[in-house]
């Protein structure tokens, strides 16, 4: 078998798999006699180690390896599991995402979470857009808008990750994910002053919050790095979405989508809004999404460090400060 894997420096966070250790997830997932071709590690993810993996005979599908563990934060704590948990709800779009083939959360044979999924057609949109000009990106993010939309029309039963802790409250969820963002900042040796900050003011703010009643699906990481692009159209038309193991049920408004679609308006992204409809007006709402942004905020800064981008990770405290001035305001 041909193994693949990206080269990353020993303390890096994601560890490759060994040709062993692909050989015997593809014989548990596909059966004794169905040997592995090759096995590809992509580079494009940041958590999960992803392969493309050619088992003889057959399409090729991908693996996907969670982290040990003893090794993943609190707000990243068995995300695959969440992600397989949350699939069913994802029906509206179900046309889009990848087929799960295997899961196995057993830790027989690596120690390690991973599942074995189709292999969607199309490029990824993070390359694909380029083959445009940007004056026909706008026809992407109105898609985008339109598959946003369909996601959170989904409602749920409480508020948090799919897969638990649920909240009885709207308020309840966003606190307790701020307060464990602070102690996971901690356990990286960060200053997560800030964000207990924004916890605190969570609290004193927890009627606001609590406007929010009706708990709808939240993908929580959809954008340009996980979707897939029809390369054969000639604007960018979404054929694919993956990599929900973020999904949680709150307030549309929270969610990373509807948070990215606000940034750099008067760009071409702009056009999210003609599909997916207009924010709340209210100051109640606005407030909101001050709580959001400091969740996104102090979820980036966590990764940087986890990446190794230490050069990011100040400009994270700059987006924090903002965000305290606002609710001071």
């Amino acid at each position: 078998m041909r193994v693949e894997s990206v080269t990353r420096p020993p303390e890096a966070f994601q560890r490759s798999v060994s040709a062993e250790q692909i050989t015997a997830m593809a014989q548990r997932a596909f059966g004794p006699h169905a040997p592995v071709v090759s096995a590809v590690e992509l580079g494009n993810g940041m958590y999960n180690n992803t392969y493309r993996v050619e088992p003889a005979g057959q399409a090729p599908v991908i693996l996907r390896v969670a982290p040990e563990p003893g090794r993943q934060n609190r707000i990243e704590r068995e995300l695959m599991r969440n992600e397989h948990a949350s699939l069913p709800y994802f029906a509206p779009i179900a046309h889009m995402m990848p087929r799960t083939l295997a899961v196995d959360f057993t830790h027989d044979l690596i120690g390690r979470d991973y599942l074995f999924q189709t292999m969607l057609p199309g490029v990824p949109a993070a390359d694909g857009l380029a083959a445009y000009p940007r004056s026909r990106w706008t026809s992407y993010f109105r898609q985008m808008g339109s598959i946003a939309r369909r996601v959170h029309s989904v409602r749920g039963p409480r508020f948090g990750p799919v897969a638990g802790p649920g909240f009885s409250t709207w308020s309840a969820a966003v606190i307790a994910c701020l307060e464990d963002t602070a102690a996971d900042l901690d356990d990286a040796g960060l200053d997560a002053t800030d964000v207990r900050a924004v916890a605190e003011a969570a609290a004193r703010d927890r009627a606001v919050l609590d406007e929010i009643v009706e708990p709808r699906l939240l993908h929580g990481d959809l954008w340009t790095v996980n979707v897939m692009l029809d390369p054969g159209a000639t604007e960018p038309t979404i054929s694919g979405v993956f990599d929900h193991d973020r999904a949680s049920w709150g307030d549309p408004e929270a969610d990373w989508t509807v948070h990215m679609a606000g940034q750099r308006p008067g760009a071409e992204r702009d056009t999210f809004w003609e599909s997916y409809g207009t924010l709340s007006p209210t100051p109640e709402g606005a407030l909101r999404r001050l709580f959001y942004r400091a969740r996104h905020i102090g979820a980036i800064r966590l990764e940087c460090h986890r990446l190794g981008r230490f050069d990011d990770v100040p400009r994270t405290y700059d987006g924090m400060r903002l965000v305290l001035d606002g609710l001071h305001a």
